[in-house]
């Protein structure tokens, strides 16, 4: 009797093994409030449907994009994986993402998405190898309370204004510092607002080329631009010229640096590490040209082109990204929903926490949105020479007007610019 139920206990066990199905799962934005929210909305997941297990792989977000591309060029065992604007390209092009078109012509999520989300999915050759979830828009976080102390009462409405604020708020003897800078980890998008804020004429479709079809990179007022950034740099911490993201948010939270451009995400991680009240969001500052140009980022899934459960990875992205959880993921986490009724439903999105993104939606006139050339192949290359170049012009290794001649030639090389 024993044996038989031994045997009955190994053949129940062999079953359930034999149903369970296990999806791999990468994502890039690696952090721990992040990972956390994550997980819950994979036990949420789970729950609705017994038999299937979602392995997480987190890997540090500096290195995340290096060690996707190495296991989907091996296809290494990898079902679901995050994609963000930046490396859309880069991943499309190696032929290892699933076109997303055949479930999105059945999916009823379409009719409720952001306008532009999904012309935002489709910016490689036309065809969406992901479902974006997240919309990412830079604003100016600020300290009130660290900056009232040196008489500053309003937050910098102008790149003029907030240089000169950071230069009344730096006080090394005292470790008070303005601009929280950023030198490592894709310093790009921070570059760049500065340097288009300097123009009045980016073209809205490449922030690289203006209205003529020229390249910012040669004209005058990059030069100006970029020599503002030096002075802006001078007013962080030296050792900021190493920051990455977790670093800004630190000085930013101890009032070291007490002024901020950073995305959304970083509003559910402030939350869970300041008091309340103790932190605002505002327009991003005006340049010399008269306006910002801002961009709208995007992230999402995608679905590996060899997975052997590409079915059921779609079920979980239309799960993620279903009114309830896409509120509960960029409410925790920060990020701007896709889902035009989570802000229906949910007041937060509607609170002074996003007073800074809802200003700049609504004043067109000095808000300029403008779009990365993440279409081009030479992208995923970019953001390395524009990192490693900066830094050699904010060390005093490379010439200002080196770096934009160097910057030029890439963008020429890459077929940026039509002849």
């Amino acid at each position: 009797m024993k044996k038989l139920v031994l045997v009955l206990i190994v053949i129940l066990s062999v079953l359930v093994f034999s149903q369970q199905v296990t999806l791999r799962m990468i994502q890039v934005f690696t952090s721990p409030l992040r990972t956390k929210v994550l997980e819950d909305i994979i036990s949420k997941f789970e729950a609705q449907n017994p038999g299937v297990k979602i392995e997480l792989i987190s890997p540090p977000y500096e290195t995340a994009y290096q060690k996707i591309y190495l296991m989907v060029s091996a296809e290494e065992p990898l079902d679901i994986v995050e994609v963000g604007d930046w490396s859309l390209s880069a991943l499309a092009s190696m032929g290892k993402l699933l076109s997303l078109e055949p479930y999105l012509a059945k999916s009823e999520l379409t009719k409720h998405l952001v306008p532009g989300v999904l012309e935002a999915a489709r910016t490689y050759k036309g065809t969406a190898y992901l479902l974006p979830n997240a919309i990412y828009v830079k604003t100016l976080f600020y300290r009130p309370d660290v900056i009232s102390k040196y008489g500053i009462t309003p937050p910098a409405k102008t790149m003029d204004e907030l240089l000169e604020h950071c230069r009344k708020l730096t006080k090394p003897e005292v470790g008070q510092y303005g601009f929280d800078f950023r030198g490592k980890g894709y310093p790009t998008a921070f570059i760049d607002l500065v340097m288009t804020s300097f123009f009045d004429d980016i073209d809205p479709n490449c922030m690289y080329l203006k209205k003529d079809g020229k390249l910012i990179f040669e004209d005058p007022r990059a030069l100006e631009a970029i020599k503002f950034y030096i002075e802006l740099f001078k007013t962080a911490p030296k050792d900021s010229i190493n920051w990455g993201f977790d670093e800004q948010v630190n000085a930013f939270a101890s009032g070291i640096t007490p002024y901020l451009f950073q995305d959304p995400d970083t509003v559910g991680l402030l939350n869970e590490i300041m008091k309340e009240g103790t932190y605002k969001t505002a327009p991003l500052p005006i340049g010399r040209g008269g306006k910002a140009y801002p961009t709208i980022g995007f992230a999402g899934w995608g679905i590996t082109s060899y997975s052997k459960h590409k079915d059921l990875a779609w079920k979980f992205l239309e799960f993620f990204n279903s009114p309830e959880i896409n509120a509960y993921w960029c409410r925790d986490y920060g990020a701007l929903p896709v889902d035009m009724r989570v802000y229906e439903i949910d007041p937060y999105f509607k609170s002074e926490t996003f007073y800074g993104w809802t200003a700049m939606f609504e004043d067109e006139k000095h808000y300029q949105f403008t779009k990365y050339p993440l279409d081009n192949e030479a992208w995923s290359e970019w953001n390395e020479l524009h990192e490693t170049t900066m830094q050699q012009v904010l060390l005093g290794k490379m010439k200002p007007e080196d770096a934009l001649k160097t910057w030029a030639d890439f963008w020429k090389k890459a077929g940026l610019v039509k002849k």
